[in-house]
């Protein structure tokens, strides 16, 4: 039992693992829906007067989500590693469909957010109606033989989110919150439609132009994952113990609880690396082969010693096809790839 447990346990952790990325955007959706939730609750207070209805209704839909969507592109180190090549690199040699790639990557991810707070936004309803309530029409209203009073009729229409008319009135408030909300649902479901047809049609290209095959490109993320993640890790011990043998020399001693004088006593750092070496390991990196051999990274072309040839920017888009074409490797020994 305990074996079983032990293996399902694996296979699980495995399976998650290989869905960072599509966890880590369900998990950026959920929050969007708790916070848009409590923003609903809390923040939001449609003003109820003509001219102001409109703009805080969009205002509130917009540009929460348009902070998101900065907010997303910021934290994707994919934004930086594009800006380090555009620094270093110059990127001159990219082609089409590689920053085609590139970019949808960065953008589809930040896009999550601020997705997901628009259609929440608009399924509730409450911020278009608040918007649009004093543009309906008041002569397309009417209740049997009652009829939508014309004179001050837009005055009386941006009051109505706020629950605010005189009762032989209320028959007409909820005509129009009615209507409003079918619109803005309407809206929400046609918005989550776009978006599935888009990211199908995104994930359909990034697989036709490929030149890899889908085992290689899961385990290609796979390897990526797992070398960042010992990047990062290794990173931090190696700062930790660097900054230790530093203060050491500076006090005559450092203070250290056991595990530090663990680290310090099993990894014998005196140095850092220059920075060339960091330059050639960081930024974008396209796919490449050396005599048929993949090279999965920067950091694996550099500890192939291919590294030093990072630093010239016209060997390193070399292999890029033509602009506008999809990515095939024109030999075996040679492909390019952007991710």
């Amino acid at each position: 039992m305990a074996a079983l447990i032990a293996e399902n346990f694996r296979f699980l952790s495995l399976f998650f693992k290989s869905k960072d990325v599509m966890i880590f955007n369900g998990l950026v959706a959920l929050g969007t829906v708790g916070s848009q939730e409590l923003f609903s609750v809390v923040a939001f207070h449609c003003p109820c007067a003509p001219a102001r209805n409109y703009l805080y209704g969009l205002t509130a839909i917009g540009v929460p989500a348009l902070v998101l969507f900065l907010i997303s592109i910021i934290l994707n180190n994919q934004t930086w590693n594009l800006v380090t090549e555009c620094q270093y690199r110059r990127a001159k040699n990219f082609s089409a469909a590689p920053i085609f790639l590139l970019l949808s990557s960065i953008v589809g991810r930040a896009a999550v957010a601020p997705v997901t707070w628009s259609v929440i936004s608009l399924l509730r309803g409450e911020a278009y109606v608040c918007a649009l309530s004093e543009f309906v029409d008041p002569t397309s209203l009417s209740s049997g033989d009652k009829e939508f009073p014309v004179p001050n009729a837009s005055q009386i229409l941006a009051k109505f989110p706020c629950k605010e008319c005189p009762d032989h009135l209320l028959v007409f408030r909820e005509e129009v919150s009615r209507r409003l909300k079918y619109e803005s649902q309407l809206f929400g479901w046609l918005l989550i439609g776009t978006v599935a047809i888009l990211v199908f049609l995104t994930k359909c290209l990034k697989h036709y132009c490929s030149p890899l095959s889908y085992r290689q490109e899961s385990y290609w993320a796979r390897y990526r994952a797992n070398e960042d993640q010992l990047f990062q890790h290794t990173a931090e011990v190696h700062a930790r113990v660097l900054a230790a043998n530093n203060v050491r020399r500076f006090f005559g001693f450092v203070a250290l609880n056991k595990e530090d004088e663990e680290l310090v006593a099993k990894f014998p750092v005196e140095s850092t690396q220059p920075r060339p070496q960091w330059n050639a390991i960081t930024g974008v990196y396209l796919y490449r082969e050396n005599m048929g051999l993949p090279l999965y990274s920067r950091l694996h072309k550099w500890a192939q010693g291919l590294g030093g040839k990072a630093t010239a920017p016209d060997m390193e888009m070399a292999l890029l096809p033509p602009s506008g074409q999809c990515l095939t490797p024109t030999t075996p020994a040679q492909s390019a790839w952007g991710k």
